[in-house]
């Protein structure tokens, strides 16, 4: 499906632990770096953008995907679906590298498509209130959403052994560094891997 050496990251996280950010910070910076846009039946918040946050669909419609198999992965997270089309991944995989900003029920789903060239990194704060204070900080949820999300911290944190890299994200800046240097040593282990089969 890829051109043998174009990659899929995988940035996971419990809600707070900087994931979008830092999926943005490698987009930015590293223009081949497409971010794969997730379809949602969630409501846009006051400052998403359709088709570029994500792509806004009724439940009706994401239900109807569901029974077409048309989903690399999907799943429910606080009563709303989230989900990856396969047509779009294998669209984009083709001319660029692709990030994933998706939680641990899709990176198990993903995990299953043995063609697919899956680094994953799971980020994680240094203790649970500083979790806490970020979502409140971050000024995007109510209390109500805040609360199922922190609680949702010790279920997530049990699949860490899902990922090949944890990440303790104490400082934005040093996070950043340390996954470019994972891009960087898998880029190259593709590459040569690709060669060796060819």
């Amino acid at each position: 499906m890829s051109n043998g050496e174009n990659i899929m990251l995988i940035l996971s996280s419990p809600s707070g632990a900087g994931k979008t950010t830092l999926t943005k910070k490698i987009q930015q910076k590293y223009p081949n770096f497409k971010i794969s846009v997730s379809l949602t039946t969630r409501t846009p918040r006051s400052n998403e953008v359709n088709g570029v946050d994500y792509h806004f669909v009724s439940k009706k419609k994401f239900e109807e995907l569901i029974n077409k198999n048309k989903f690399y992965e999907y799943a429910k997270i606080f009563g709303n679906y989230y989900g990856t089309l396969k047509e779009n991944v294998d669209k984009v995989i083709k001319n660029n590298d692709i990030l994933f900003d998706i939680d641990w029920q899709g990176t198990k789903q993903l995990s299953k498509f043995k063609n697919l060239k899956l680094i994953k990194i799971y980020l994680i704060t240094d203790n649970k209130e500083e979790l806490k204070n970020r979502l409140i900080k971050r000024n995007q949820n109510t209390n109500d959403e805040i609360e199922k999300r922190f609680k949702c911290f010790d279920e997530d944190i049990k699949h860490w052994c899902d990922y090949d890299y944890i990440i303790v994200n104490k400082n934005l800046d040093i996070c950043f560094k340390q996954i470019e240097s994972i891009i960087s040593v898998s880029k190259s282990n593709f590459v040569i891997s690709s060669r060796t089969i060819q």
